[in-house]
């Protein structure tokens, strides 16, 4: 059985989406979609004084034409520095800041132009980092396939891949036809989070933050319990 899931690729992004990393055999990266503005493709968010603020990685004229992998970081370093300088004085005083400061930090730094290679980048390590040995392999390095419609172009991939299972965020229920997979010889899934709260800096629990906030709190084994909580529905 191989299980399968593709997803954009997301700066720093939060436990759900590294549960559905973890569900699956492979992970593809999707990164010869179309930029979304808003997304979380270069932003995401944390707490700073018990306050949500967002990171957001500067781009070099981004647009909703222009492909993630063909989307380039802003040239000058500095926004680099600021971001590593927010992260350090929002979680300086966190219980595992010792082990995670210097991880993301190097993340944060990691010197190249290309928004889906310092995001690549960004996902390996930090899969490796959390013990998940999942798989991953960029879209535009593999298939050529971009002219499918979207369900269609998924199932192509599962294909390709030797997928039976193929796993998707439950979000994503509206988007896909069961009967579709199924002819296919697909199983398709759905992940659903079963959300542990965790002590947090804030007045309140804020879910769905940034990994980074998850890591400071827990540091890397103490985050794995959160990221077994999740179930595998079937399609409805």
């Amino acid at each position: 059985m191989t299980r399968l899931a593709i997803m954009q690729p997301y700066f720093f992004p939060y436990i759900g989406y590294w549960q559905l990393i973890r569900a699956v055999d492979r992970f593809v990266i999707y990164d010869d979609v179309n930029y979304i503005k808003g997304g979380w493709v270069n932003r995401n968010r944390v707490l700073v004084n018990g306050e949500v603020v967002y990171l957001t990685v500067p781009l070099d004229h981004a647009s909703p034409f222009r492909r993630i992998c063909d989307t380039r970081l802003a040239p000058a370093r500095p926004w680099r520095e600021k971001l590593v300088r927010t992260i350090e004085l929002a979680y300086r005083r966190a219980p595992c800041f010792d082990e995670v400061y210097p991880f993301v930090a190097d993340l944060v730094r990691h010197e190249t132009d290309s928004l889906s290679e310092y995001l690549v980048h960004q996902l390996r390590t930090i899969a490796a980092f959390l013990g998940i040995r999942t798989e991953f392999v960029p879209s535009s390095r593999a298939y050529g396939n971009a002219a499918l419609a979207a369900q269609a172009r998924v199932v192509d991939i599962c294909r390709r891949e030797g997928a039976d299972t193929y796993v998707n965020a439950s979000g994503g229920q509206a988007l896909y036809d069961a009967g579709t997979f199924r002819g296919a010889g697909i199983d398709l899934r759905f992940i659903a989070m079963r959300p542990i709260p965790y002590a947090q800096r804030s007045a309140a629990f804020v879910p769905s933050l940034s990994i980074i906030d998850a890591l400071m709190a827990l540091g890397a084994a103490g985050i794995r319990p959160h990221l077994e909580a999740y179930d595998l529905r079937e399609a409805a």
